[in-house]
Formats: structure tokens, C-alpha cells, sequence
């Protein structure tokens, strides 16, 4: 049920515009409660949420609301009376409070005209609510003796304290996110590389040929009378993108894609091809010093054309492939492809000519914790790498710190993500992978559920985040909301990760 509520002030019979006032009543518990009408958008059923870190017990979650990104808050939570499942009858009942908040309630009662004479003030009067959240009382209304009028503002106030300040002190900023991280001198004897796998076997492109990295489309067009090696044509963001198996490019055994499955967006010459992988693993920084050319007698082999040089991590145990992007689009198959693509997008050019530019959009590297999705701008990232099987704990280290790791020759601390955001711990798996930023000047690494993809969002779509708590308010001040995709990501401030206290406890733990 969705129930607009912005109806006109009532008549009385004679036409004349009566006095009384509408209040929504509606039951927590075994109590009755009510809300002047005014401010009252609408009343809906309890909308799926997503869970935000660093709030307040109380809050449920962002959802969705027509684009719109809307907080779902518990007033059972916020009265301390026992949780219990939403069912049929459970509504949100969404108030106008400066920006829409969705409050749940066990059950919506009536619209009620009240005249003044039964409208109380709490003075004096007691009860199971602390009086200091009403407004009112209504006496002999809707078959009840005593209806107790909320007032929202004050249980906004007490719940999420402080915030009225933070939002004006940082609304600029939130407004735009600038590029915190911190500008370290370029290592010239450094690669960066996005790896992935295919059969089992691990590959790498140069970051700099990577435009994102993007999921499996639900769709995909095939194209006719094409190559083995293409998969066909998919559509991202109103631009068609040929689709190439690596899988069947290398002649590997075939296998279904699922939900691991990775397009990696690959750049170069001004086109753009779909890289088709099992899985991305990770960006790796690697020093030149452990890049060999492929060798002499592989290179002469047409079938490994493709891979022109190999990557040794782990002192040799861990070897990577290279793949030339040049060489691979020069393939008969990849060229076809594109050329039968190019007549596809010829009968587009008038939409796609009207593409947002770059400056209309933001890259992030998206990755879960727990149940939700992150996102952190992707110049934020130095690098992402698997997690070693042993950290070295330090002792009488602050609790957060889950250990540190040689990373090259240098320290690096490392930090479990959930525990940071006071979410449930998780047992180490293959997933998970340690992302590294620099904070203050101090290289960090941050553990996560598993990062998934390099995303362009458009900038109309991210907003700025409900004001539910100093921390999440600093650390995750925005929210890119990507309606069509149900999909909600909570975008991280890399530089709110740590503290000013933390930064130093990490500086002494790892001294």
C-alpha cells in the first residue's frame, strides 16, 4: 500500500475551512501513537534495505524510493522495545524532514480530523515514552482514550546527535568529493597490471589500457557469421561493445559464465573491446626488475602471439602472463568483430554522439563487505593484492590492527575492514583481497570481502549520503544510487579511514 497524503485542509459542512487538524495514528507495540499530517509524504510497505556501517542501531538501512535514496529508521529500536519480523501490516511511514525519512511502525491505524479541544499539551503527564519525545496528547480520539503525538524532530535530534552541525560543515564538501589521496612520487621502475583468470591460469593487462571493469550483462547480442572467439555484442551505458572470450581465444576448454565472471574494457586506438575472463583477481605493482620478455622459442609460436611477456612473484612460484592488448586486437577474429560492430554503431552514432564525457562521470573500484557494496574513487587505490597466508601481529597493537605484512621490502598495516565498520567477522577465504591506500603519507592496507569491479558511475547519480552519524557521515558521505541496476553503493572517504588517533596508534605499531 502507498498512500499519498498531501490532501487539502478539511471543509466543514457549511464550506468554511474547519480548525481541525489530521493526524496519522498508528500502533508500536501496544501503544498508540500519531503524527500531525503536515509533514507526512506518503506511507509504504518496508522497502528492501542496504545497511550502512558506523550508524546508529536504529537505522535499518538506505532504499530506494523512485530514485531517491531514502532512510529506513526502527522506532521500535529508537523505544527500546523488542524487535520483531515485518510483516504485512509493518509500513514506513515517510516524513518530510528536511530531506524524507522512512519510519517504521508495526501497523497504520487511521487519518484522523482532531479538533483543538482535544489536543493536550505533555506537561506533567508521564508514560512508557519519554514525554520528551511528544508534542501532544489526543484525548477520546479514534476509540482510544489517550493518543500520544510524536514528535519526530526531537527523536531525529536525540538519536543522531551532533549531525545538524556536520551537515552544514561539510555539506560543500560532500557535494564533491575531491581526490584526497595523497600524490606520491611516480615510480618509474614500477608496472601496474589488473590480473585476472582464465582455466585456472592467471593473465594481466597494463592498467593503462583498462577502461573499467564491468559484470556479465544479463543480455548479450550475438553477432552473425562471427568467430568462435566472440561472444557478441553487449551494451554499456547506450554504447555497443564487442564481447571477446579469452577462453576460446587461447583454445581452452569452454565454460558456462556465472556470477564470477568478469569484462574487463580494454582501450586502444580509440575503440573499445570486452576482455571475456573467469574471475578478476587483483592489481598488482610490480617492479620491472621481475618482467621478463616471453621466451625466444615461445615467441615464435602464432598461438602465443597475444602474450609477449612474464610477470615472477613469490620468488618464481607465482607466474603471470602479459597480454599485448595491441597484438591481441590485430587477431583476425578481434578485427572482424569489430568491424561488423562498427556497422552496428553506425546506425547509433546520433545517441551515442551524445555520451556524457568524462568529466560527467566517476571511476571507483567497487568492492563488498558483509551484504552491501563500497565504492572508493579508483586514484585512491595504489594498489589491491591477495592476503598472505600468515600476518605478523604486533603486540599490544590497537585492536583494529590485524597485522602487518612485507609488501616488497616494506611494512605495510593491515587492517580487517569489518572490524572497522563494526560489522561481524568473517573467516579468511580466496576472496578476499587487502586494498592499499596512503593516508597521510602512511601506506595502509584494509582487508575486504572481495573487490569486484572497476565502475563509471555518472555524477547525477551519486548524492549525497543521509546524515546519520559523525564517522559514516565523514567516512561515507555519498551514494551512488544506480536505480535501473538496483543496485546502491556506499562511496568511501579514504581519508576518514583512519583518525587522527588511529594514524598515530598505527604509526607506533608499525615503527
Amino acid at each position: 500500500m502507498n498512500t499519498n497524503l498531501n490532501q487539502p485542509p478539511q471543509e466543514a459542512e457549511d464550506g468554511e475551512v474547519s480548525d481541525a487538524r489530521q493526524f496519522v495514528t498508528f500502533l508500536i507495540g501496544d501503544d498508540v501513537f500519531a503524527v500531525d499530517m503536515a509533514p507526512v509524504q506518503e506511507i509504504i510497505r518496508v522497502p528492501a534495505v542496504v545497511r550502512v556501517p558506523l550508524a546508529p542501531s536504529s537505522l535499518d538501512g538506505l532504499s530506494n524510493l523512485r530514485g531517491k535514496v531514502l532512510p529506513i529508521i526502527s522506532l521500535r529500536r529508537i523505544f527500546g522495545i523488542t524487535d520483531k519480523s515485518y510483516d504485512d501490516s509493518t509500513r514506513a511511514i515517510v516524513i518530510d524532514m528536511g530531506q524524507p525519512l522512512g519510519f517504521v511502525v508495526d501497523r497504520v491505524a487511521s487519518v484522523i480530523n482532531v479538533e483543538p479541544e482535544k489536543i493536550e499539551d505533555v506537561a506533567g503527564i508521564k508514560s512508557t515514552i519519554n514525554s520528551d519525545l511528544l508534542v501532544g496528547i489526543l484525548k477520546n480520539v479514534s476509540g482510544h482514550s489517550m493518543v500520544m503525538v510524536l514528535d519526530f524532530n526531537k527523536i531525529i535530534a536525540n538519536e543522531f546527535s551532533g549531525i545538524e552541525s556536520l551537515i552544514r560543515s561539510v555539506a560543500a564538501q560532500q557535494l564533491g568529493m575531491g581526490d584526497n589521496a595523497d600524490d606520491d612520487d611516480e615510480l618509474f621502475d614500477e608496472r601496474q597490471l589488473v590480473s585476472f583468470s582464465v582455466a585456472s591460469q592467471e593473465y594481466a593487462v597494463d592498467i593503462a589500457h583498462v577502461q573499467e571493469i564491468v559484470q556479465i550483462p544479463e543480455s548479450i547480442v550475438h553477432v552473425p557469421k562471427a568467430d568462435t572467439h566472440v561472444l557478441g555484442i553487449m551494451n554499456l551505458r547506450d554504447r555497443l561493445l564487442p564481447l571477446v572470450s579469452l577462453r576460446s581465444l587461447f583454445h581452452l576448454p569452454t565454460q558456462p559464465l556465472d556470477e564470477r565472471s568478469r569484462v574487463v574494457v580494454v582501450a586502444l586506438h580509440g575503440m573499445s573491446v570486452g576482455v571475456v575472463t573467469d574471475s578478476v583477481s587483483e592489481v598488482l605493482r610490480v617492479p620491472l626488475e621481475f618482467i621478463d620478455p616471453i621466451p625466444p622459442l615461445l615467441a615464435k609460436d602464432a598461438s602465443l602471439a597475444d602474450i609477449t611477456q612474464i610477470c615472477r612473484l613469490q620468488q618464481g612460484k607465482r607466474i603471470v602472463s602479459i597480454i599485448s592488448t595491441e597484438n591481441m586486437f590485430k587477431h583476425s577474429a578481434v578485427a572482424q568483430a569489430i568491424q561488423d560492430t562498427d556497422q552496428m554503431i553506425d546506425q547509433a552514432a546520433e545517441s551515442d554522439s551524445s555520451e556524457p564525457l568524462d568529466d560527467d562521470e566517476e571511476q571507483m573500484v567497487v568492492f563488498h563487505l558483509a551484504e552491501g557494496e563500497f565504492g572508493v574513487p579508483i586514484q585512491s587505490v595504489q594498489e589491491i593484492v591477495r592476503i598472505p597466508d600468515e600476518l605478523t601481529h604486533v603486540p599490544k597493537a590497537p585492536a583494529f590492527i590485524e597485522g602487518v605484512i612485507n609488501l616488497r621490502g616494506a611494512v605495510l598495516p593491515v587492517i580487517d575492514q569489518r572490524k572497522r565498520l563494526g560489522m561481524p567477522a568473517l573467516e579468511r577465504n580466496d576472496r578476499q583481497r587487502i586494498m592499499v591506500f596512503s593516508i597521510n603519507g602512511m601506506r595502509t592496507g584494509f582487508i575486504v570481502d572481495a573487490v569486484t569491479e572497476v565502475l563509471k558511475v555518472p555524477k547525477k547519480s551519486i548524492e549525497a549520503s543521509p546524515k546519520l552519524s559523525l564517522d559514516q557521515a565523514q567516512l561515507l558521505g555519498r551514494v551512488a544510487n544506480l536505480e535501473l541496476q538496483k543496485r546502491m553503493i556506499q562511496l568511501i572517504d579514504p581519508a576518514y579511514l583512519l583518525d587522527q588517533q588511529d594514524h598515530k596508534a598505527l604509526a607506533d605499531a608499525t615503527a
